[in-house]
């Protein structure tokens, strides 16, 4: 396919993932007007992030095999489709436990896209450029979560917080019939060498969970579910904070949030990803150099600006937030350079699983359920957030020994596969 309509498919991609973090955000940007709607302590509304994450993570167990066995087309289409239904409902919603199950719906509906959305583009773009390509792709979160908080808390404080939800699900059907219109590239269709396949079999269970013996990716795992901890956490809660601590309006915090945000993950995700491919003609480990140096500096950010008076919050918040996406562009380009095409939204839904479960799925509750402890939710940030980021930098140090071996072994891997279908061939 031309390289015009790789662009074009980028695009699409892009704009998906814009509303899927509008819509994931949008809650928590009109949190306080729910909070105070159902008289909600920390815990519920933290658990109303939770019920999403959880889901989420579960249910790309099988959306993930289905993208590597299937069309991902329509495993985009089906899920964005779904996902917009679910934010539509959320705004029909009459208490706690209707909106509890609204989210945890939105998590099914959104677990289909990333692995599928991933694999699609590790087709259409070589490993060269690839640290950029996803790292464009990834931008679109970022604008996703400032519309979603600053159009969230704009259209709440002016005609309540459920037409938020209902503007933020409009756009979701016609993206979702444009994702049912894309031509799928071969797996591996990419790659310098190796086969061409349309419907691979070799995802299942086994191999899926057998990926965790690559170490590199093993590492970047454990390392995101230290991140995602914190990036669960503190993106739930900054909205909240504002208003607590500053004393801002909601229309104004998530403005303020959703501007942090965007600004700091266009930045942030832009740099990683060219910095990342720059370096790499250096060395071959410059993926996770960059980002272990955005962990580092993020743990030291983050907890100056948590203790930061109001002048110097919003700078020294904004730097931690391009020091933490710094990472996006080369992470993504991790699990495509090691597993080998037909794997890839396998290698994503196995990355989603173990650091959503075990990272973010519980992390707006748990600072909540802190914050009613200590009584402040800027010491239970606070008590978090600075740990996790040096976690998480000293986990992905561990694959700085690993990744070029494992890059050589996709390659040999995938070869070897050309190799036998020509013997079979012949």
């Amino acid at each position: 396919m031309s390289n015009r309509y790789a662009m074009q498919v980028l695009a699409l991609m892009f704009g998906i993932n814009f509303l899927n973090y509008m819509d994931r955000w949008v809650g928590s940007a009109v949190a306080p007007l729910i909070q105070t709607e159902f008289g909600l302590s920390d815990f519920n509304v933290g658990l109303l992030g939770s019920a999403f994450t959880l889901v989420y993570a579960l249910a790309a167990l099988p959306f993930g095999l289905w993208a590597d066995r299937g069309a991902r087309r329509v495993v985009i289409g089906a899920g964005v489709a779904l996902w917009s239904v679910a934010t539509l409902v959320t705004g029909l919603t009459s208490n706690f436990l209707q909106l509890f199950t609204t989210r945890a719906v939105l998590g099914i509906g959104e677990a289909s896209y990333y692995p599928a959305a991933t694999s699609l583009l590790g087709d259409f773009f070589p490993r060269k450029v690839r640290g950029r390509i996803m790292a464009i792709w990834s931008v679109g979160s970022a604008f996703g979560i400032a519309a979603g908080f600053a159009g969230g808390g704009l259209i709440a404080a002016c005609f309540g917080w459920r037409p938020a939800f209902f503007v933020t699900a409009a756009p979701g059907l016609v993206l979702a019939f444009l994702a049912f219109r894309v031509r799928e590239p071969l797996r591996g269709a990419a790659e310098a060498e190796g086969p061409r396949l349309a419907r691979p079999r070799d995802a299942s269970l086994a191999t899926l969970f057998g990926l965790l013996r690559i170490p590199t990716l093993r590492h970047t795992i454990l390392s995101q579910t230290a991140l995602w901890f914190v990036l669960g956490a503190d993106a739930y809660w900054l909205p909240t904070l504002l208003t607590r601590r500053f004393g801002m309006s909601v229309a104004e915090a998530g403005t303020l949030s959703g501007g942090v945000i965007v600004v700091g993950g266009l930045v942030g995700t832009l740099l990683g990803g060219y910095v990342a491919d720059w370096r790499r003609h250096r060395s071959p480990r410059a993926d996770l150099e960059v980002s272990i140096a955005g962990f580092v500096a993020a743990a030291v950010l983050v907890g100056l600006a948590l203790v930061a008076p109001a002048a110097w919050f919003v700078p020294l918040f904004l730097l931690a937030v391009i020091s933490i996406y710094l990472y996006s562009g080369p992470y993504t380009a991790i699990s495509q350079n090691v597993v080998v095409p037909s794997l890839r939204g396998s290698a994503v839904t196995v990355t989603l699983l173990i650091a959503h479960l075990f990272g973010d799925s519980y992390a707006a509750a748990a600072v909540g359920l802190l914050s009613d402890a200590v009584g402040s939710l800027q010491l239970a940030l606070l008590l978090v957030s600075p740990g996790l980021l040096l976690v998480a930098a000293a986990i992905a140090a561990l694959g700085l020994r690993t990744i070029h071996d494992d890059t050589v072994a996709m390659d040999q891997e995938w070869r070897s596969r050309a190799v036998l279908a020509a013997g079979v061939t012949s």
